[in-house]
C-alpha cells in the first residue's frame, strides 16, 4: 500500500529521471546542431543567452506575478486566521514565514512563488477563504509550502533555461540553414554531412515541440510531489483531496489568472472538461484533478 512517504520518494525521483533525460536530450541537440552548422560555439552562446534571459525572471518574477494577479499583502492584524494558519505550518515544516497575499477573486485558487524560501510568497484568493473549511485551507497551503520547501521554483527557472536553449538552438539552425551560412565540406564527408544535415532539420522541427512537452511532465510531477508533501504535512490527504475537489468544481472562472501565471495555482485556473484526452493532458500544465485526488485518497499516513 502506498504511503505518504513512498508516493513522495516516488516523485522526486521520477523528477530526476525526467531532468536527467532533459539534459542528454539538450546534449545531443546541441551535438547535431553544432555538427550541421560547423560551428560547436554557437552551443556555448546559446547557454549563455539563455541564462541571462532567465535571471531577471528568477529574481523578479515573484513581483511580476503578484502585480499581474493584484495581490495585496496580509499581516497578522488584518487576517489573523490565514496568518496564523501559515505560521503554524511553518514552524511544522520548518520554513521561514513566507509573505502573505490575498487576491480579490471569487474563484478558488492559490500559488506560491519566489525564488528560496526565505524569498517566498502564498497568495490565495478570497474564494478559496470564503469556500473552504480550515482543514481544507490547510491543506491547500500546506501544498504551496510543499512547493516552497522543494524548491520548484528554482527547478523551474533551471527547465525554462533548457527549453529556452533548444528554441535558441534550433531557431539559429533554421536561419543558418535557410541562408545557407552553415560550413559546407567536401569529399567523403559529404554523405556524412548530409545524413547530419537531414537529423537537424527534422530537430529544428521537433526539438522545441519536445522540450515543451518535458517542462510539462516535470511541472505536473511537481504537482504530485507538492500534494504529497502537503498532505504529509498536516497528516490528513483528505483535507487536500476534499479542497482540490471543490476548487475543480467551483464554476468561476479566476479572472486575475493568464497562460503566464497558469502553471503557478494549485490547480488549473481555466475552467476545461472533467475528461482530457491524451493530447490535451500532454500540453497540461496540471496533472488531471481526478488523478491527483485518487492518488491521495490511497495514500496511508
Amino acid at each position: 500500500m502506498a504511503t505518504l512517504y513512498t508516493h513522495q520518494d516516488s516523485n522526486k525521483r521520477k523528477t530526476w529521471a525526467l531532468l536527467a533525460g532533459f539534459f542528454i536530450f539538450i546534449i545531443a541537440v546541441g551535438y547535431v546542431f553544432s555538427q550541421a552548422m560547423g560551428d560547436v560555439n554557437i552551443l556555448y552562446i546559446a547557454v549563455l543567452i539563455s541564462i541571462f534571459s532567465s535571471f531577471f525572471s528568477y529574481w523578479f518574477s515573484d513581483k511580476i506575478v503578484l502585480a499581474m494577479s493584484n495581490a495585496k499583502p496580509v499581516d497578522f492584524n488584518s487576517n489573523r486566521e490565514l496568518y496564523r494558519i501559515v505560521e503554524n505550518l511553518c514552524i511544522t515544516a520548518g520554513l521561514p514565514l513566507p509573505k502573505i497575499y490575498i487576491i480579490q477573486d471569487a474563484s478558488p485558487n492559490a500559488f506560491a512563488t519566489g525564488r528560496n524560501p526565505e524569498h517566498a510568497v502564498v497568495a490565495v484568493t478570497t474564494g478559496l477563504l470564503q469556500k473552504l473549511d480550515r482543514s481544507e485551507l490547510e491543506a491547500v497551503i500546506a501544498h504551496e509550502l510543499g512547493h516552497i520547501g522543494n524548491r520548484d521554483m528554482l527547478l523551474a527557472t533551471l527547465v525554462t533555461v533548457l527549453v529556452g536553449l533548444v528554441v535558441l538552438l534550433a531557431d539559429w539552425f533554421s536561419r543558418s540553414a535557410f541562408f545557407g551560412s552553415h560550413n559546407r565540406r567536401s569529399g567523403g564527408d559529404n554523405k556524412a554531412q548530409g545524413v547530419i544535415m537531414i537529423v537537424a532539420i527534422v530537430l529544428a522541427i521537433l526539438a522545441p515541440i519536445f522540450a515543451q512537452l518535458m517542462q510539462l511532465a516535470i511541472s505536473r510531477k511537481r504537482e504530485f510531489l507538492a500534494d504529497s508533501s502537503g498532505a504529509l504535512l498536516t497528516r490528513y490527504p483528505e483535507g487536500l483531496a476534499r479542497a482540490l475537489e471543490k476548487i475543480s468544481s467551483d464554476p468561476e472562472p479566476l479572472r486575475t489568472a493568464n497562460r503566464a501565471t497558469a502553471h503557478l495555482y494549485i490547480a488549473s485556473p481555466f475552467r476545461a472538461g472533467k475528461k482530457q484526452g491524451l493530447f490535451a493532458r500532454a500540453f497540461s500544465t496540471h496533472p488531471p484533478v481526478e488523478e491527483r485526488i485518487k492518488r491521495l485518497r490511497e495514500l496511508s499516513v
